[in-house]
Order: structure tokens, then sequence, then C-alpha cells
């Protein structure tokens, strides 16, 4: 993760910050996952296809600017 943050910029980062970025991504991941999971099943599959993430991604991002 801190590799992913050093790629935007030429500073320093903190290993709680590294941290922090991990948690961060991983919170986003989960409900996106989440998402797709309910799009499949609202969709009678079985697959989660790349289409649902796509959605999930929409709906999450959605909820997030609804706030």
């Amino acid at each position: 993760m801190r590799r992913l943050i050093k790629r935007h910029g030429d500073l320093r980062i903190s290993e709680e910050a590294g941290e922090e970025l991990r948690r961060v991504v991983g919170d986003y991941g989960s409900r996106i996952a989440e998402a797709a999971v309910a799009h499949a099943r609202e969709e009678d599959r079985r697959t989660v296809l790349a289409v649902d993430i796509r959605v999930a991604q929409r709906r999450v991002e959605g909820a997030v600017e609804g706030r």
C-alpha cells in the first residue's frame, strides 16, 4: 500500500498511513463485494460477473455521495 501512495507523490509515507490505506481499501472492497453478490442474486445467478462489480461500484459510490 505504501508503494501505491508513493507512485502519486515524492513524499515519505508512515507505516500508519500505509496501514490506514489498507484498512480503507479493504472496507471499500468489502462493500463492493457485498453489493455485487446481492446484484447477482437479484439477477437469479450463482456467479458474480464483472457487470455485477460495476453495478455494485455505482451503488456503493452513490450511497457515499448520498450521505
